[in-house]
């Protein structure tokens, strides 16, 4: 049987690699300029091999009961590794993924296409401007895992954005965000004053070490009307290989601290890693 080899390809925002893992049949990272975006196994969907993945991973797993179908919208796509995984974990789901990078969402699709039947719908174009688009209470859960290049954009930071994710999701839905910061925090702490505009419930995942501002990296950002599941959220993050810790009130609003909400003329990219912080290689 040959050998799987690494696929190159510039797309409409830089030069995407799909590398294949050498310990894993039909596992796949993509990177785009270097930085990871997704890592996905054709085989084994329900494998997350990012951290930020499987506390993403973790919030879906109790956002409701076992099993039960939802109707999801991802904004970004990368590999669809969370989708992947919902169709696994929720069958019969309804998800929406929207990548803006439409060279990218064809060599996925080319090389790491989604099983047909599995109710995964793919579509090119801008998050914000589909979500302004998007029916009133339409989804369960809106998953925002959107990079351009390492930076979450500017136009998906603001209120005015947070409001369309309020006004999407059903009274009972969830909102997660990946997000990226390092101390002094002021980014992460704008968006959670952002979101504390608009939801009643906030989580915050993180690494301690993170959280103690020893180094940059992923916050895992949950947001909700309805009280969320923080102790069963806590003992799956906890059994992590780096585990995690799950902030909530009252640490939470100390965290925020004086932070404001994000005004669309305000509004500014996440802050640039440093050099390292996610290159593969």
């Amino acid at each position: 049987m040959n050998e799987p080899i690494p696929v190159t390809r510039a797309v409409d925002h830089g030069t995407a690699k799909l590398l294949p893992d050498v310990d894993r049949d039909r596992a796949w990272l993509l990177t785009v300029d270097g930085a990871p975006q997704s890592y996905v196994d054709l085989d084994e969907p329900t494998h997350l091999e990012f951290e930020y993945a499987r506390r993403l991973g973790h919030v879906l797993d109790i956002v409701a009961e076992a099993g039960r179908p939802l109707d999801v919208l991802h904004l970004g796509g990368g590999a669809f590794t969370l989708p992947r995984y919902l169709a696994a974990t929720r069958p019969g789901s309804r998800q929406d993924v929207v990548e803006a990078d439409r060279g990218l969402l064809e060599l996925v699709v080319e090389h790491l296409p989604v099983p047909d039947g599995c109710g995964v719908r793919l579509h090119a174009g801008d998050a914000r401007a589909w979500l302004e688009a998007a029916p009133d209470g339409s989804v369960d859960v809106l998953v925002a895992d959107v990079f351009g290049g390492s930076r979450v954009p500017a136009h998906l930071t603001s209120v005015a954005y947070v409001r369309h994710v309020e006004r999407v999701l059903r009274h009972s839905g969830v909102y997660l965000a990946n997000l990226a910061d390092a101390a002094p925090f002021a980014f992460l702490r704008s968006q959670l004053a952002t979101c504390a505009m608009l939801f009643e419930e906030l989580v915050l995942i993180a690494e301690p070490g993170v959280l103690r501002g020893r180094r940059f990296g992923n916050a895992v950002l949950v947001a909700a009307h309805q009280p969320l599941d923080t102790v069963g959220l806590a003992r799956l993050t906890a059994s992590d290989a780096f585990p995690a810790r799950v902030e909530h009130e009252p640490a939470l609003r100390e965290f925020i601290g004086d932070a404001r909400p994000v005004r669309d003329e305000d509004a500014v990219p996440s802050p640039e890693p440093p050099d390292g912080a996610f290159g593969i290689g």
